[in-house]
């Protein structure tokens, strides 16, 4: 059987070809939002074998494999690890047409060198020779970074987390700028069970007893200052959809000090909450210049049998089919109003919205910022060929495609960073194709540009990391006392 991954694998076009050799191919990589361990990179993990880097924690795979019939104990439970790859190679056949097949293929070819189709058949003489990789120095988390040309890669971090892993990797010689992103789901979410517990370790790692808003606010900044000094340039929201509902402090107030206080809260004391928290939050990072985040419209954990059995991140999540024009616009404008409106990414899980999305983040403009709100690369479910090609289609249709800053991997795997590459594939033959029909010139200088600056350029520009590495080295001394 022929290499699935060629030079030329998803160009259909010689103008395609030439736009992502010539102009795509080797530029770094940003990767802006990720769910990478920190620890994992500071302590510069060697991973025991192919299962350990590639299967665990990948509810991807997961999911396909419970579809074929698989039992559980070959994908999370007790099986060897030689099992369950087995099982993995079993059940990559299967997935022709689901992005798995082309991810899978991808990371063999890019990581390990390998050519030949993943099944039955090969999958022990795979496992054993990436084993065999696996020990060497390059394989080593740092070192599969590196491998893929990544330049700056920004994980995901609570803000009770004391980022000493993150403060490890700046005082390193480890030359992969790696950031913290500010994630405050748990303390939006105040009909959490957990929520009183976790204010508790907020009111400790802050140093300010939270008692009502004031106190509560002063924390969240508090912490939003400490990420700052870490370089933390981002923040994220994993929400259902934004929350914008009309409220005053004196009512969020009473709603934070009953819930302290472990009194139930009715569903439209919840929002208001919310809604205000959400608010502050906006403003505090618009203060600081970061760039917010809102992934929005997912169902999540809609297994329980599972969850209890396995937790969070099963694999067992669902795309949502909430409203979300209405209370994005009200609170992207409530922040617009205030002059506290962040540069601004919304990512879109049901594709259904992708037009509302796109038209959405085209309402809000600056003077002198390219592409102020952005509507964000095709996630989770979306970032598969098709999906990832109506989301570039809606956003040239409804905005600027020029204005995009790219990919991103949102995932746990240390092998998930040909998805850029992938995205690049994608781009370029969208444009060849174009140029093929004579839907565009063949100007390949101008329209290489611009598929340089999506994949590349334009998010150096949106975040401006460059100066972030050697601000935070001199400043590790004093935040370490």
């Amino acid at each position: 059987m022929n290499s699935l991954i060629t030079d030329n694998f998803l160009l259909t076009s010689s103008y395609a070809e030439e736009l992502y050799h010539s102009f795509a191919k080797d530029l770094p990589i940003i990767d802006y939002h990720n769910h990478l361990p920190p620890n994992e990179i500071a302590t510069n993990k060697q991973f025991k074998n192919l299962t350990k880097v590639w299967l665990d924690g990948d509810h991807y795979k997961w999911r396909a494999m419970r579809n074929l019939g698989i039992e559980e104990k070959y994908i999370t439970g007790k099986a060897s690890d030689e099992e369950k790859f087995k099982k993995w190679g079993y059940a990559v056949p299967y997935t022709m047409r689901n992005p798995l097949y082309h991810w899978s293929h991808l990371e063999l070819k890019r990581y390990f060198g390998i050519d030949s189709p993943i099944n039955e058949k090969t999958a022990g003489s795979i496992y054993k020779d990436c084993n065999t990789l696996l020990q060497k120095e390059e394989f080593r988390t740092q070192g599969l970074l590196k491998m893929m040309n990544a330049e700056v890669v920004c994980s995901t971090d609570d803000p009770i987390d004391d980022l000493k892993h993150h403060k490890s990797i700046a005082n390193s010689n480890f030359d992969v700028l790696t950031l913290p992103t500010f994630r405050p789901d748990n303390i939006i979410n105040i009909d959490a069970i957990e929520f009183t517990t976790y204010i508790e370790t907020l009111s400790d790692v802050s140093n300010v007893k939270i008692k009502d808003l004031e106190s509560l606010l002063k924390a969240i900044e508090s912490r939003i200052e400490y990420f700052h000094e870490n370089g933390c340039r981002l923040s994220d929201h994993g929400l259902s959809h934004a929350y914008a509902g009309k409220f005053s402090k004196k009512k969020v107030d009473a709603i934070l000090k009953d819930r302290i206080e472990e009194k139930n809260l009715s569903t439209k004391e919840i929002n208001i909450y919310k809604s205000a928290i959400l608010f502050y939050l906006g403003k505090f990072y618009a203060l600081k210049e970061w760039t917010m985040q809102l992934h929005l419209g997912p169902i999540r954990d809609t297994n329980k049998l599972l969850l209890k059995q396995i937790g969070i991140n099963a694999g067992v999540d669902s795309i949502g089919d909430f409203q979300q024009a209405e209370s994005l616009a009200n609170y992207l404008n409530m922040l617009n109003d205030d002059g506290s409106l962040p540069k601004t990414i919304i990512y879109n899980s049901n594709p259904s919205d992708n037009d509302l999305f796109a038209t959405m983040a085209g309402n809000f403009s600056e003077g002198g910022v390219k592409g102020k709100v952005q509507f964000g690369a095709a996630w989770w479910f979306l970032d598969q060929k098709d999906g990832i090609e109506k989301q570039i289609n809606s956003l040239s249709n409804m905005g600027l495609l020029s204005c995009a800053v790219g990919m991103l991997t949102d995932s746990r795997s240390f092998l998930s960073f040909t998805r850029h590459e992938y995205y690049r594939r994608i781009l370029c033959n969208i444009f060849g194709n174009d140029i093929k029909n004579g839907d565009l010139p063949n100007d390949m200088q101008w329209i290489g540009k611009i598929v340089s600056d999506i994949c590349y350029n334009n998010a150096k520009s949106f975040f401006d990391f460059q100066d972030i590495k050697s601000k935070t080295r001199t400043q590790q001394t004093s935040i370490n006392k």
